[in-house]
Parts: structure tokens; C-alpha cells; sequence
């Protein structure tokens, strides 16, 4: 069913040369907002192509004065990029509400209202001390952008709140951090035990016979196979824990509890097949990919509600209804963060 959605928006973005791409994501995100079903009713997207058209395209105009300028005036090399760290916690933050506010559930949208000072904080500031610590203050990094996303978010007037603490993130964390532990020191041994070839080639370049370089070049493409593959199995497995801390440590109303029970194995399993079978199909699996894991993904999420069900979306339905032409009137436009 969706291929057909997805073979036309890859045709149709090809011929217009990536304008239609704006169009794409509203149908996409149609189909499997309308697919995400709770308490037997589906969620809606309102998005408008030309809203995500115009966001991209400003975007991408202020990429090409900001590096023109740069050109021209070589000392300000560095403008671009630091428009860029200045503006990115803005546009995330424009981009969470749009995202938001294009989203309902029983007529009723959502809102975020998160600034870009929590953008920063949660995203600048939390990525650099990951990076600056190898990985260690990861988990911290992850705690502030749930905290972000999760506690500025909205519902028919009523807010979510997540809390998500450090030790259930570091106990995901360690076995991510172990399994690319092995995979690094796989790299060393490798590298130890091609010394005797890599030494000679940087003391004197083109020094290896063509017999040498045949193993060598075997081990470093060997090397890189694993290198990627542990990282990226280690990034999956901590993906799916955070997303099952942070989705569990969130509550709606102060009284609605959320609940994420993702495998990681599992999970880590379907993202590393949809790749392959994507690759090996040169792409035409992919609408059955990303079926696989929006299915799996969201059968593996759920809400307990605490008090009677439908007393508590008739007060949210009314209340929605007053602020819903409000939010179509400022919904902006999506600037592709």
C-alpha cells in the first residue's frame, strides 16, 4: 500500500528536480500518521507542502548568501558557521512546534513551547560534552533533550513532563559503550598486527610490493567493516534504551503514564535487514522498511490512563476545538530540523 506512494513521490521529486520533495513528506507522513491508530482512533498530519517548500528554501537561501559573502570576503570564512550555531537552536525550536502543531489527535493538535535557550542547551551543549568526553556525558546529553522535547509539549491544553534519570540511561548506555569497546580493539589488533607493513609504508611511501599491499589492503577494508558495524550496532542499541527510559519516565496531565518496551536485539535487528535488503534491492524494499519499523516501533508504545477515558478527551476535544483555528493560523513553515 504505501508503495505506491512512495514510487510516485520518488518519480515525481526526480523530475522537479527536489521541489516536490516538500509535497513527498506531507503524504508520507499522512500515510503513517493516519496508520499510528490508539484507542481505535488514528493520528492526522495538516502539513502543507508549500509550508515545508518555503521553510527549506529559506533555509537553503541563507546557506547561499552566507557562503557567497564568505567568498567574496575571506576573513569572514567562518560566518557561516557561526550563524549556524547561533541560528540552529532557533530553528529547532521553530521546527518542534511546527512539527507539533501539524499534529492531532481526536481534532485536538498539539503545541510545544520550548525556546531556543533549551534548544541550545539540549542540543549544542549536550552533543559538544558528549563529544568532548568520547562518549562518557552521553547520557546527560540525552536526559536534557528529553527533558526538552518531553516537558515543552502540549495536548489540548494540558502538558506532558518527562523525567528521565541518569541511572536507568547509563545502564543502556554501558553495553553500547562495551560493544564499541570491541570493535575499536578488534581495529587495534589489526593494526598491531599489520605493523610490520603499515611501518615501512609511512617511512618510505611505495615501498610495498604488490603482494604486501593485497593483505593490507584487505585488513584496513576489514578494519573499517567492523569499525562501522560495532559503532553503528552499539548507536541502535543505545537508541532503542533511551527511547524506552525517556518514553517510560514521561507522564501526561501528572497522571497519564507512557510506556516504551522496545527490544533492543530486536530493534537492532530490523534497522541493520532494512538496510541490507534496501541496498540489495537498490531501494525498492524501502517502503517495506520503513513499514517494518513504524510497525514494530509503535506496537511497542502504549499510554495507561488513569481516570475515565472518554470524560477526559470530551474536556480535551472542547478545550482543542478553541485553539484550533489559533494554530492553523500560526503554524509557520518547517525548516527541516
Amino acid at each position: 500500500e504505501y508503495f505506491g506512494i512512495w514510487i510516485v513521490n520518488v518519480l515525481l521529486t526526480i523530475l522537479t528536480i527536489g521541489i516536490y520533495s516538500a509535497w513527498a513528506k506531507v503524504r508520507r507522513n499522512r500515510y503513517f500518521y493516519g496508520n499510528t491508530v490508539l484507542l481505535g482512533r488514528s493520528f492526522e498530519y495538516h502539513a502543507r507542502g508549500l509550508q515545508i517548500l518555503i521553510g527549506r528554501l529559506i533555509v537553503l537561501g541563507a546557506f547561499v548568501v552566507l557562503n557567497v559573502i564568505a567568498a567574496v570576503v575571506p576573513i569572514l570564512v567562518l560566518l557561516p558557521t557561526l550563524v549556524v550555531l547561533i541560528a540552529l537552536p532557533w530553528l529547532v525550536a521553530k521546527g518542534l512546534r511546527f512539527s507539533a502543531r501539524v499534529t492531532s489527535y481526536r481534532n485536538v493538535r498539539f503545541d510545544f513551547v520550548g525556546g531556543a535557550g533549551g534548544a541550545f542547551k539540549a542540543f549544542i551543549l549536550g552533543g559538544l560534552l558528549a563529544v568532548i568526553t568520547l562518549g562518557i556525558l552521553t547520557p546527560l546529553a540525552s536526559r536534557w533533550a528529553a527533558r526538552y522535547v518531553g516537558s515543552n509539549l502540549r495536548y489540548g491544553g494540558k502538558a506532558f513532563d518527562t523525567d528521565p534519570k541518569l541511572g536507568p540511561l547509563y545502564k543502556s548506555w554501558l553495553l553500547s559503550f562495551l560493544i564499541a569497546i570491541v570493535g575499536l580493539g578488534i581495529v587495534a589488533l589489526l593494526v598491531v598486527m599489520n605493523l610490520s607493513l603499515i611501518l615501512p609504508m609511512i617511512e618510505t611511501p611505495g615501498s610495498l610490493t604488490p603482494d604486501q599491499q593485497i593483505p593490507l589492503f584487505f585488513s584496513i577494508a576489514i578494519g573499517y567493516i567492523v569499525l562501522f558495524t560495532t559503532l553503528g550496532v552499539a548507536g541502535l542499541f543505545y537508541k532503542a534504551g533511551v527511547r524506552n527510559v525517556t518514553w517510560s519516565a514521561t507522564t501526561f496531565d501528572s497522571q497519564h503514564t507512557l510506556m516504551s518496551d522496545l527490544s533492543r536485539t530486536r530493534y537492532t535487528w530490523i534497522a541493520i535487514s532494512n538496510v541490507l535488503v534496501t541496498i540489495f534491492t537498490l531501494g525498492l524494499m524501502r517502503p517495506w522498511a520503513a513499514v517494518r519499523m513504524a510497525r514494530y516501533t509503535w506496537a511497542h508504545t502504549g499510554v495507561t490512563f488513569t481516570s475515565d477515558v472518554g470524560e477526559l478527551f470530551s474536556t480535551l476535544e472542547a478545550q482543542g476545538s478553541a485553539v484550533g483555528a489559533e494554530f492553523m493560523d500560526f503554524e509557520g513553515f518547517d525548516f527541516g530540523f
